[in-house]
């Protein structure tokens, strides 16, 4: 009988070998079976563990060189999106291949580190951009960069620089420069402008030219030097001339500006200037400031209160109606009053604040808010009633009457005429009956008032018997009478004459 096994291989079978496909194998017995117990068949071979074919190992080199190109491929993609193009620069200061934020920080360094050397006076002297307050908005200028200049756009490598605004503090810079060389400063003085009582006029006070280091120049020179590469600029520390910030012209420029708001300032209601402020009020109310070298007006709303306050004690008034005279046909002869629109003025409360605001802007005319109280129309009946039995002339308006007088008509045989006239002319002054052969001359005779032919109202001054006849015909009164009758009877008022 034959026996079919299954060979099974186990590493490390054989002896002394690792590995070594040919090396003999070792005979293994199954188990609990003496190996002499079943000797071989005749012709068989005999059982035998076969040797261990060990497996290929798998070629990884290609595959990891392969892993670690992609990475840094991949790497270099992504910071060619964050960072800014090679050979880039902010106002002379390079930025290439940095982000954003390190450009910004790089930027703000490169202006504090850099160093301004004084020669001349303070020779020797070291300040730096961070002693004279040089600043830029690095933050935005590194964005700006980096838009214009990404890395991963080789067209924008090595472009044009980005402009940067690089300024000095000013008065940061001033007082450094001032503590390393007191020397070169005097400080020059500004024009102003002042209230002269005398002439109720603004005039000028004279600026004064000083001396100092030319901050503005120096700015340029630093940002030059920033742009050129340079981390160190040389400065002149000597004096140089220092201008005022305000100088004459400025301050003449200022002060016919306000002379020529006080020739209008004042308080208006409509092209009236109802409530004028006079100069030396106004410089009360005005003061010139120096801001920053520059002139300016300003205001004070508790000065003009003052004024404003009352407005309605100047402004408002009552309205004034209109009067005519009329005939009993109710024909106007003369108007005697022209109407006047009353007003009231508005809210006031806010009219301080207001116009020290329109005063500040070289606005002296502030329109007032009123309202029109509208005026009546009133016609005036007059007349003239002459008696000649009691000589007594009595004026009537409306049907009352205003004033009553003894006369002196005419005698009986130049009697006054009787009946109803109308007042035809006035004459300030004449002779009467200075002609050749009149009966009587009398010259000079005052305040007439015709009412029929060569008769009429007349002061009288020869005699002083009014109450009685006296006169050729025509009605003589006192002088002052006289005039009051030529002012009140305007041409076709009735006059009345009986008995």
């Amino acid at each position: 009988m034959k026996f079919v096994t299954d060979v099974i291989s186990v590493p490390g079978a054989a002896a002394g070998a690792r590995g070594d496909d040919d090396a003999p194998t070792s005979v293994i017995a199954p188990t609990g079976t003496p190996t002499d117990a079943m000797p071989p068949a005749d012709g068989d071979q005999p059982l035998a563990w076969a040797p261990i074919e060990p497996a290929p190992k798998k070629r990884r080199l290609g595959l990891w060189i392969g892993i670690g190109i992609g990475v840094i491929v991949l790497g270099a993609g992504a910071a060619s999106t964050i960072l800014i193009a090679p050979g880039t620069t902010v106002a002379g200061i390079p930025v290439g291949f940095m982000t954003p934020g390190a450009a910004a920080d790089a930027i703000n360094a490169h202006l504090a580190e850099t160093e301004v050397v004084l020669t001349g006076e303070g020779e020797g002297t070291v300040l730096t951009g961070a002693d004279l307050g040089a600043t830029v908005d690095a933050t935005a200028l590194a964005d700006e960069a980096f838009a214009a200049a990404p890395m991963w756009n080789l067209g924008a490598w090595m472009g044009d620089p980005v402009p940067a605004d690089i300024a000095f503090d000013t008065e940061l810079a001033t007082s450094a420069l001032r503590a390393a060389v007191p020397s070169s400063f005097e400080d020059p003085v500004d024009a102003g402008v002042t209230f002269d009582a005398a002439t109720a006029a603004y005039v000028t006070t004279p600026s004064e030219t000083g001396t100092g280091i030319d901050v503005s120049a120096l700015n340029a020179a630093f940002v030059d030097a920033i742009a050129d590469g340079s981390k160190t600029v040389e400065f002149p520390g000597g004096p140089a001339e220092a201008l005022p910030a305000v100088s004459d012209d400025d301050a003449a420029a200022t002060a016919a500006k306000l002379n020529t708001m006080l020739t209008t300032i004042g308080f208006y209601v409509g092209e009236e200037r109802t409530v004028p402020i006079d100069p030396a009020t106004a410089a009360t109310w005005l003061t010139v400031v120096d801001v920053d070298g520059q002139l300016r007006i300003e205001a004070d709303p508790q000065a003009i209160k003052a004024t404003s306050d009352y407005l309605g004690l100047v402004v408002d008034r009552a309205p004034v109606n209109a009067t005519s005279i009329v005939d009993s046909a109710g024909n106007v002869l003369r108007d005697e009053q022209a109407g006047v629109t009353g007003r009231t003025v508005g809210d006031t409360s806010g009219v301080a604040e207001d116009f020290a605001q329109q005063l500040a802007a070289g606005d002296g005319v502030f329109p007032l808010d009123v309202t029109e109280v509208p005026f009546e129309t009133v016609t005036l009946f007059r007349k003239i009633d002459v008696d000649l039995g009691s000589q007594r002339a009595t004026l009537y308006e409306n049907g009352n009457v205003v004033n009553s007088w003894a006369v002196s008509t005419g005698l009986p045989g130049t009697a006054t005429p009787t009946g109803n006239f109308k007042v035809f002319a006035h004459t300030r002054m004449q002779d009467m009956g200075c002609y050749p052969g009149a009966p009587y001359c009398t010259e000079n005779v005052p305040w007439i008032t015709w009412f029929t032919t060569n008769i009429g109202f007349h002061g009288t001054y020869w005699h002083n018997n009014f109450g009685n006849r006296m006169s050729h015909g025509c009605v003589n009164l006192p002088i002052d009478l006289a005039k009051y009758v030529y002012d009140w009877s305007p041409v076709g008022l009735e006059v009345s004459v009986h008995n």
